[in-house]
């Protein structure tokens, strides 16, 4: 949060200081009849037509039984929200853009990026469109979480939770469209394309050669699910990919030319625009960098100790507090279903029910173009199309707007936005209007149809059946049954165009990049019980030349799928702890191979092999030297707390990639340039050394390594210190929990989460299968016996600092041992520590 707003909070946080003191909310409820279970307390509550039954186990997971759906889920809402209710209002304001109206103008801009994208009155349109099924589902829940809302009137004895006391402020009732909008911002995180695009654009003036070199989509070390690589298809796909680029070579042609003061400002509004949804992404730890998000696998019967599948999922968002995540388990007839979704979404989005169990990572195909409009300088608001002058849709956005954090009162900002048949101007830059068309905006799309099917799925068949209608940010599902079977399905919405591949914005004024339509769901990735027994997904290339449509250019490098696969392939009948070992693995593959390459190139070898000016260095510079070669070659690849190489090779990474791209595009250009398939690119670079990719002031590679360990060194003293021995992977990279409140003083203290070392790399170091800090949850589900079940989240389930399940999961989380998680009747009922009763008021 900015210092302002941190500032204000402080005044805010002695005036709701002693409002009333932090208690466990389920001691502050009153039982107001007697139950049937021994210790249960009871509360009436109107909505509900039977009793529910609510048991927290050890960790205060809710296991809810109720006698009929519409109960269940109203005992979700209600459970959830008195966990989560701050963070649940938090997402639904973030992607409404509506944060302004309790922080103040300081995220105005934010508001107003969200206003454009104009998630909320979408969500409102879904919520009347969804199946009659989901919409009883969001109707109760909605009910569920207002019942909780309304038993909390601010009194000592039934508080709010501590953030609207800090801030302020009373939470509105629940919508169902508030269950919708939610997963736009995760729709937003998982596929949002469009900068890229803009980036691609500005690589126009590189020859084609080099700017596939630049960009590659495949690598030997790919994981691939359905389709191959054989001689033939990689023939046939050749030729596909040539068409591609004449494609995509007219689609740049067709753009205006920019001059490099021109790019300049245009990368700099990207930026602007970028940062402010790093910004709200973060505050609710949902940004992720390129996508790149989450590992899953399964292994049938025939590969196990158990004779059944065990099936493995790690979602990876950054470090929050609360997680991301709020585990349940829901019980009623023809329902029983456990796992985790995100608090204000009702139902499971990732678990296992009596029958299947599920997981998924994101796919990240491009279902994102932009359009460069037209607009007439004679016709206010009126574009170009083929069929003339259109005139767009201007929709008025009333922002409202906190005074001062010390005065709840509002003014009114106004916001025009203006829409295309595109879609809505996401971004403007003198008169360059760019309009955004997304899979995510279209009113037709029905998410937790899906979700609801899915809960209740019993094979295969069933499963295939509620992912055809799924029409979220489109990801791969892998699949296990009790039966034995496996399976994956890479499900969501993506787009065939007319012409060319999406990679860089269309001209508008033409039909050249229109859709057309969508992969056919039949036609998506999918395979079914394959041959090996073993599927791996991890946000690298799942598809092979032979699959007949285009996905995307960015794929995530295959680093973490490779090190998966090469890991479960070495063990003949594989277990729970196999899996959690995997989970725990911490090899980088590209950070060896860049150490190894930087360690041969540092004693001086040239591509050729020719001895460099080694001899010129003094003696202490050679010491040095000799001392970082014999490191990096030392180096056993594993991204640990206590390694001091790690972050050395972060640094000679970073510092020999921006070396390199500021001498192939320019400084300005360069400057925070990112895309996927990055390391790749960069990890064939270093091992290869080819000429044309060496920047001029370089006489080899040895000199540009040298120079690269230089940046490196003056980094780390920078972040860490003069003393190398403090220069450890635990220092360099901490985990860090942020919640919105914990800089606050004296009041953020109870939020703060203080950084501790963790294993595990995301990309800086190399990828390694545990990414550390943003591994949001872990599931390891055991379809031989589902008590077998591990899952866990980061920090636990509450909300609440002074809750004992505030943080209570973070020990097993750093260790990497998720506990089990109940699923039987019996195992349930052992495992409860408290129970409430929800009755039925009386008629």
């Amino acid at each position: 949060m900015k210092k302002s707003l941190l500032t204000c909070s402080l005044l805010l946080s002695f005036f709701f200081l002693h409002a009333s003191p932090l208690t466990s909310k389920l001691k502050a409820q009153q039982p107001t009849a007697s139950s049937q279970e021994a210790g249960a307390k009871t509360i009436t509550l109107a909505g509900l037509r039977a009793p529910v039954t609510i048991r927290r186990d050890e960790r205060g997971i809710p296991h809810i039984e109720a006698a009929n759906e519409a109960d269940l889920y109203f005992a979700q809402g209600y459970a959830t929200a008195s966990d989560r209710l701050w963070q649940m209002d938090l997402l639904r304001r973030t992607a409404r853009g509506e944060l302004a109206e309790i922080f103040g103008s300081t995220v105005l801009e934010e508001d107003k990026r969200h206003r454009v994208l104009g998630f909320a009155a979408l969500a409102e349109t879904l919520a009347t469109r969804t199946s009659p099924e989901t919409r009883a589902t969001l109707d109760a829940y909605a009910l569920g979480v207002n019942a909780y809302i309304g038993s909390r009137d601010g009194s000592k004895e039934k508080p709010l939770p501590v953030e609207f006391q800090v801030l302020g402020y009373k939470p509105r009732p629940w919508l169902p469209a508030d269950s919708l909008v939610i997963g736009k911002i995760f729709a937003e995180t998982l596929s949002t394309t469009w900068p890229t695009d803009i980036a691609r654009a500005m690589l126009a003036d590189l020859p084609p050669a080099r700017r596939a070199q630049l960009l590659p989509d495949s690598s030997p070390l790919d994981v691939l699910v359905v389709g191959s690589d054989t001689p033939q298809s990689q023939k046939s796909q050749s030729k596909a990919i040539s068409t591609k680029e004449s494609d995509t070579e007219t689609g740049i042609a067709r753009l205006p030319s920019l001059d490099e003061r021109e790019r300049v400002l245009l990368l700099e509004e990207v930026a602007r625009v970028t940062e402010l949804t790093r910004s709200s992404l973060e505050r609710v730890g949902l940004f992720m960098e390129d996508r790149a998000a989450s590992n899953n696998w399964v292994a049938n019967g025939k590969r196990t100790a158990t004779g059944r599948p065990l099936l493995a999922n790690d979602p990876h968002l950054p470090a929050s507090a609360p997680s991301i995540w709020h585990m349940a388990h829901l019980r009623a007839p023809n329902l029983h279903v456990a796992g985790v979704t995100t608090p204000g979404a009702p139902g499971i989005i990732i678990g296992h029910n009596e029958h299947i169990a599920w997981g998924a990572t994101n796919l990240g195909p491009d279902v994102q173009d932009l359009y460069l409009e037209k607009f007439s300088a004679d016709k206010k608001n009126f574009y170009e199309t083929p069929a003339g002058l259109r005139e767009a849709q201007v929709r008025r956005e009333e922002i409202k707007v906190r005074k001062a954090l010390t005065d709840a009162s509002t003014e009114t900002v106004k916001l025009d936005v203006t829409v295309t048949r595109h879609g809505p101007i996401i971004l403007e830059r003198e008169d360059k209007r760019y309009a955004l068309r997304w899979t995510a905006l279209d009113a037709q799309t029905a998410d937790y149809d899906a979700f609801y099917k899915l809960n209740r799925a019993r094979d295969w068949n069933e499963f295939r059946a509620a992912l055809g209608g799924y029409t979220g940010p489109t990801q791969n599902f892998i699949y296990a049954d009790t039966k034995g079977h496996i399976g994956y399905y890479g499900a969501g919405p993506i787009p065939i165009r007319k012409s060319g591949d999406g990679s860089v914005p269309y001209d508008g004024a033409t039909d050249a990049g229109e859709w057309t339509g969508f992969i056919p769901f039949d036609q998506l990735p999918h395979v079914y019980d394959p041959p090996s027994g073993l599927i791996v997904t991890a946000n690298s290339r799942v598809v092979g030349r032979s699959y007949p449509y285009h996905l995307t250019h960015e794929w995530a490098d295959p680093h973490r799928s490779r090190r998966i696969y090469e890991l479960l392939n070495g063990k003949q009948k594989l277990t729970a702890e196999d899996y959690s070992v995997v989970q725990r693995d911490t090899y980088s593959i590209g950070g060896v191979s860049f150490a190894r390459s930087f360690a041969q190139l540092l004693g001086g070898l040239s591509p050729r092999g020719d001895a460099t000016a080694v001899g010129q260095l003094t003696l202490d510079e050679g010491k040095l030297q000799r001392e970082t070669i014999a490191s990096l070659e030392k180096w056993d690849g594993r991204v640990t707390a206590d390694s001091n190489v790690a972050p050395l090779v972060a640094e000679m990474r970073a510092a020999f990639r921006r070396r390199i791209l500021a001498a192939a595009l320019g400084t300005e250009r360069a400057r925070g340039y990112r895309w996927a398939s990055s390391d790749i690119f960069f990890t064939r670079v270093a091992a290869e050394r080819p000429a044309e990719w060496l920047p001029k002031e370089f006489k080899n590679y040895s000199e540009l390594v040298r120079a690269s360990l230089q940046d490196a060194r003056e980094s780390l003293v920078k972040r860490l210190g003069a003393d190398e021995a403090q220069w450890t992977w635990g220092r360099y990279a901490p985990a860090r929990f942020q919640h919105p409140l914990a800089s606050v003083p004296f009041i953020g203290q109870q939020f703060t989460i203080a950084p501790f070392p963790v294993n595990g790399s995301g990309s800086s170091a190399g990828a390694t299968v545990n990414v550390g800090g943003s591994v949001s949850m872990r599931l390891i589900a055991d379809a031989s016996d589902w008590d077998k079940t591990q899952q866990g989240l980061t920090l636990g389930e509450s909300g609440d600092p002074a809750s004992p399940h505030w943080s209570d999961q973070l020990a097993d989380w750093r260790a990497v041992t998720p506990r089990i998680f109940p699923f039987s009747a019996k195992a349930v009922a052992t495992g409860a520590r408290e129970t409430l009763v929800l009755a039925p008021a009386s008629k």
